[in-house]
C-alpha cells in the first residue's frame, strides 16, 4: 500500500499518514507494505463486548483510547431483522482510570425496551468497571444504524462502532458490493481536556476571522453602506460569521473506519459492480459534506430507513446520521471518497478501487463559507441570490441599534423592540393543539419565545424570522456546481407509519451562550429543566427552533421522528434531525415506547454542557 499524499503535504498531514493505522502503530509495527488494518465484523445473534483502554497513534504520539474487543472503531455488528440478539457488554476499563468509570452503550436509532437504550441515570445504572450487562433485545426494523457509548466522553475516544441490520425480506434495488463508511473526529487531547478548553476558551480553534482585506472585498462588492451594517450587527452580538464549528481540524484529525487519508481506507469493487456505500457519521462535533469525484451517488436511505432513489453529487451528513448510497464505478481504476468539514478547515479521504494501493486524485477543500445575518433567521432567505462563500447584507434588523442586548441578541431583546415583549409567554406549556406550525409563514412576522429565555444569562441570541429552509443544503454548499442534497429531496418509501394528526403540539427552542458554552432547551440546562411528558400511544408534533449560530443535530431516543414539509405533510422518518441556525423545523412523534427517554443535541460537547432533556412516555396521564 503507498502511504505517499498528493502533492506536497505539510508535516503535519504527513505524520498523520504514518500513524494512518492506529491500532497498528501504537505498538510500533512498520507501515510500508500493510494495508489499514480493517475493523473486525461480528455477526449472528450472540455477542460478548469488552471495553477497555487502548493505546493508539492517529497523529505520531500514542494516546489512550476506549476500545470494544480492542479495536478502534469498535467491530462492526451484523444483525438480521426480526431476530432476538444477545450482546454482553463487560466494562474492563481501571477504575478511575482516564476513561474508566463507569461505562455503557447506547444502541443508535433502534427501537428497544427503555432498559435497553443504555443511558446511565435514565434507562439504566450504567456498567461499573468488572461488571457485565446483558442487552437483550429483538430487532423490528433494517438499515444502517450505528452504537456508541453514553458515558461521559468515551465516545470521542473511540467507543462506536456500526450497526447493520439485514432485512428479513428482498430489498427493491440490488448491488454486488457493501461497504460501511464510518467518518468520525480524533484528539490527541483527553476529552475532558478539550471540554474544560471549550468552557474557557470556545473560539480556540477559529483561525480564520474576517479580516480588514475581507472588509475591503465585501465593501466593493456590496457597498460601504451594507458592509458596515453587517461588520455592526455581527459585532453587537459578539460573533464571528466565520465560527461554524467548536472545534475543527486544528484540533481533531479526522477519519474513515479508523484510518487517516494517508492510511488510504479502500472499498474494492469489481468493474461493473454496483456499490451500496453506509455512511454514518460517529464523530464527536463534526460535520462533513462528502462526495465521490467523478460519480453521482443514489441516496437510497436516510438513518436506517428506505428512501425514494434520489441522484445527487455531494450531502452534508450530521453528526448521527447516516446515508446509504448507490454508485456503478466505472472508466476508470480508482475514485476518492472525499469528506470535508462544514467549516472547511480539513477533510478525510478513502478510495474505492480495483486493488489495494490505488489513489485517485484528492479535490481541494471548498473555499471557506460565511455565515449570513439572514443564516441567522434575520431578513429574508433569497438563496439565489446568494454568493457562495460570501456574507450576504441582511434585509432585515439592524442588530447594533438594538438596544438593552445582554452579550449579544439574547437577554431582554424582546424589550428592545416595540410590540415584542414575549416574556410571558410558556412555549412548552401552551396548547398548540389546533395550530399547524408548520406550514405557518414566520417570514413576515416576528418569531415569540419562551419566558425561560427573557433576561437569561445562559442565552446570547433569539432568531426573529425562523423558516424550516428543507430545500437548502445548508451554508457553503449553495450554488457550489454540483447537485447537493437538501431534506427537501428526502420521501420515505412508505406512507405515514400512523396516519394521525397530531393531537398537540410542543415547541422547542434550542438555546445557547458562545462565549461561556452553555447549552439548553428554552434555557433551560439539562440539570434544570423538567421532563418533556408524553401519553402513551400519542400523536404528537414537535416543533423545534435553532436561537443560536451553531447547527444542531437533535436526537430522540426509543421514538422516530416523522419529518414534516413546509405545507405540514409527512415527509421522512428519521431519527436525528439537523437544525442549521435560524431553522424553524418541525415532526411527528408517536409515543409508543414507555418509559425514560433521552433527547438532545448530538454533538458531544453541547450535550454534556446542557442541550438535553428527559423524556418519559407513561400511561394514563390526562
Amino acid at each position: 500500500m503507498s502511504i505517499h499524499s498528493p502533492g506536497d503535504p505539510s508535516r503535519r498531514r504527513f505524520v498523520q499518514g504514518l500513524a494512518g493505522g492506529g491500532v497498528l502503530a501504537a505498538f510500533g509495527w512498520p507501515h510500508a507494505g500493510f494495508a489499514a488494518p480493517r475493523v473486525p465484523v461480528l455477526a449472528g445473534t450472540d455477542f460478548d463486548l469488552s471495553i477497555g483502554e487502548l493505546p493508539v497513534n492517529f497523529t505520531g504520539r500514542v494516546r489512550p483510547g476506549v476500545a470494544v474487543n480492542g479495536s478502534i472503531p469498535a467491530p462492526t455488528l451484523r444483525l438480521r431483522e426480526g431476530a432476538t440478539v444477545e450482546l454482553r457488554v463487560r466494562n474492563a476499563l481501571a477504575a478511575g482510570g482516564g476513561h474508566g468509570g463507569t461505562t455503557s452503550i447506547h444502541w443508535h436509532g433502534i427501537l428497544l425496551p427503555a432498559n435497553m437504550d443504555g443511558v446511565p441515570g435514565m434507562s439504566f445504572d450504567g456498567i461499573a468497571p468488572g461488571e457485565t450487562y446483558r442487552y437483550r433485545f429483538t430487532l423490528r426494523q433494517s438499515g444502517t444504524y450505528w452504537y456508541h457509548s453514553h458515558s461521559g466522553f468515551q465516545e470521542q475516544a473511540g467507543l462506536y462502532g456500526a450497526l447493520i441490520v439485514d432485512p428479513a425480506g428482498p430489498e427493491p434495488f440490488a448491488y454486488q458490493r457493501d461497504h460501511v463508511v464510518l467518518l468520525s473526529d480524533w484528539t490527541d487531547l483527553s476529552p475532558a481536556a478539550l471540554y474544560a478548553r471549550l468552557k474557557t476558551m470556545p473560539g480556540h480553534d477559529n483561525y480564520h476571522k474576517r479580516t480588514v482585506g475581507d472588509f475591503a472585498r465585501d465593501a466593493k462588492r456590496d457597498g460601504l453602506a451594507a458592509t458596515l451594517r453587517d461588520r455592526r450587527a455581527w459585532g453587537a452580538m459578539r460573533m464571528t460569521p466565520t465560527d461554524l464549528s467548536d472545534v475543527n481540524a486544528q484540533t481533531y484529525t479526522y477519519l474513515i473506519n479508523g484510518t487517516t487519508a494517508l492510511g488510504n481506507w479502500t472499498g474494492l469493487f469489481a468493474p461493473g459492480d454496483t456499490v451500496r456505500l453506509r455512511f454514518i457519521n460517529g464523530s464527536a462535533m463534526t460535520h462533513f459534506d462528502v462526495r465521490i469525484p467523478g460519480l453521482t451517488m443514489t441516496v437510497i436511505a436516510a438513518d436506517g430507513q428506505p428512501v425514494h432513489p434520489v441522484t445527487v453529487d455531494e450531502f452534508r451528513i450530521a453528526v448521527a446520521e447516516t446515508f446509504d448510497v448507490l454508485v456503478t464505478p466505472s472508466g476508470q481504476d480508482a475514485f476518492t471518497i472525499f469528506a470535508q468539514d462544514i467549516g472547511r478547515t480539513g477533510y478525510v479521504s478513502g478510495t474505492l478501487a480495483v486493488r489495494e494501493g490505488l489513489r485517485a486524485p484528492v479535490p481541494a477543500v471548498d473555499p471557506r463559507p460565511i455565515l449570513s445575518m439572514a443564516d441567522m433567521g434575520h431578513g429574508g432567505m433569497d438563496h439565489g441570490g446568494m454568493r457562495h462563500g460570501g456574507a450576504t447584507p441582511s434585509g432585515g434588523h439592524d442588530m447594533a441599534s438594538m438596544k438593552g442586548m445582554e452579550g449579544g441578541c439574547g437577554g431582554n431583546m424582546q424589550g428592545s423592540m416595540p410590540g415584542m415583549d414575549h416574556s410571558g409567554m410558556d412555549h412548552a406549556g401552551m396548547d398548540h393543539s389546533g395550530m399547524n406550525h408548520a406550514g405557518m409563514d414566520h417570514g413576515g412576522g416576528m418569531q415569540p419565545h419562551p419566558r425561560s429565555e427573557a433576561g437569561n444569562p445562559l442565552v446570547d441570541m433569539q432568531t426573529m424570522a425562523p423558516t424550516p429552509r428543507l430545500d437548502d443544503p445548508g451554508i457553503g454548499l449553495r450554488d457550489n456546481g454540483r447537485k447537493v442534497l437538501s431534506y427537501s429531496m428526502l420521501r420515505s418509501r412508505f406512507d405515514d407509519p400512523d396516519g394521525r394528526d397530531p393531537g398537540r403540539t410542543v415547541e422547542l427552542h434550542l438555546t445557547g451562550h458562545m462565549e461561556r458554552f452553555a447549552w439548553s432547551f428554552d434555557g433551560e440546562p439539562f440539570a434544570k429543566a423538567e421532563p418533556l411528558r408524553m401519553n402513551y400511544g400519542e400523536r404528537l408534533r414537535i416543533v423545534l427552533v435553532n436561537d443560536t449560530m451553531m447547527t444542531h443535530p437533535i436526537h430522540l431516543h426509543g421514538l422516530w421522528s416523522d419529518l414534516e414539509d413546509e405545507a405540514g405533510a409527512f415527509m421522512v422518518r428519521k431519527h436525528t434531525v439537523d437544525m442549521p441556525p435560524g431553522t424553524k423545523r418541525s415532526y411527528r412523534v408517536r409515543a409508543d415506547a414507555l418509559g425514560r427517554w433521552a433527547y438532545h443535541c448530538h454533538l458531544l460537547y453541547h450535550m454534556e454542557a446542557g442541550m438535553m432533556r428527559e423524556v418519559r412516555v407513561e400511561e394514563g396521564r390526562t
